[in-house]
């Protein structure tokens, strides 16, 4: 991904470069164009985005666009940017307003999918945190990238997002490793709890809840969490960004890595009884 992301991001400098040098009133040096950008513009920033070391804005394209006497041409340059910048979504960004805006961004995903495949290594899934526990989740995230408190809002949100559990003809096929359930996110009583929603969904006829114990055997180790939109998207998410990747080729690595992971799982009352170790390891503590 960082690979597809910097070679959109040199092509998008090529063309920058292309409108530098055929400016309509002659070819414009770097440092002669930052002086026409003014306030905020030098000849470094000109050489970084041209050469596909640093990402424009949209601002960024306008006044370059204006500046080579290439207006028109900004829209273009509009396209490309959001062509690549689309699929890395950085958290500073997405949570300038909040994590209600980036819930409801996913959850537009959830209601054009029927079959969603999750992997989690150390969280409970989204689709199964009870409101306390998703309320310590949010909490931490907001401490993390300061980012503004709408933490009930993003709670009830997440929350309705869950009634899709019990549509008739959707397929939820979540695996979590076991390091998961001892994730003290959140005060061990809301965690106990956590644990008993976890327990409780074994059964639904729309839920595979599997579990990958410690102690599995495993064909691949567990990376990052990620979701599985109906094999047309993966969502990865990072401590930088939420990655989108819609290609085939990468939809199908990813895949790949649950089916690998997934073979470890324990189903049914063998998940139950994982789930219910470690409740009573934490009552115990």
């Amino acid at each position: 991904m960082t690979t597809d992301y910097q070679q959109a991001r040199e092509s998008l400098g090529i063309r920058l470069r292309e409108l530098r040098i055929s400016c309509s009133g002659g070819r414009l040096s770097g440092a002669q164009l930052a002086d026409r950008l003014g306030a905020g513009w030098t000849k470094s920033k000109v050489s970084k985005l041209e050469n596909g070391k640093q990402t424009a804005v949209a601002d960024d394209l306008r006044a370059w666009a204006d500046a080579t006497g290439h207006p028109e041409a900004y829209d273009g340059l509009l396209a490309q940017l959001r062509g690549f910048e689309s699929h890395i979504r950085s958290w500073r960004r997405q949570l300038a307003s909040g994590h209600k805006p980036v819930q409801d961004a996913i959850t537009s995903e959830h209601e054009r999918t029927r079959v969603l495949t999750i992997w989690e290594n150390n969280l409970v899934p989204g689709m199964l945190q009870t409101a306390d526990y998703a309320r310590h989740v949010f909490t931490r995230h907001s401490d993390l990238y300061q980012s503004p408190r709408d933490t009930e809002e993003a709670v009830r949100a997440r929350i309705r997002r869950q009634e899709g559990l019990y549509e008739p003809g959707r397929k939820y096929r979540i695996t979590m490793w076991e390091a998961a359930l001892y994730s003290q996110v959140c005060p061990p009583s809301v965690l106990a709890a956590q644990l008993d929603r976890l327990a409780s969904v074994i059964g639904l006829d729309t839920v595979e809840l599997g579990i990958v114990p410690f102690a599995a055997t495993l064909g691949i180790y567990p990376g990052n969490g990620f979701w599985i939109y109906d094999e047309r998207r993966v969502v990865v998410e990072d401590w930088h960004a939420e990655l989108w990747l819609d290609d085939s080729n990468t939809v199908g690595t990813y895949l790949r890595v649950w089916k690998t992971l997934q073979e470890s799982a324990l189903y049914g009352t063998d998940a139950r009884a994982v789930i219910n170790r470690a409740r009573q390891v934490l009552s115990a503590s």
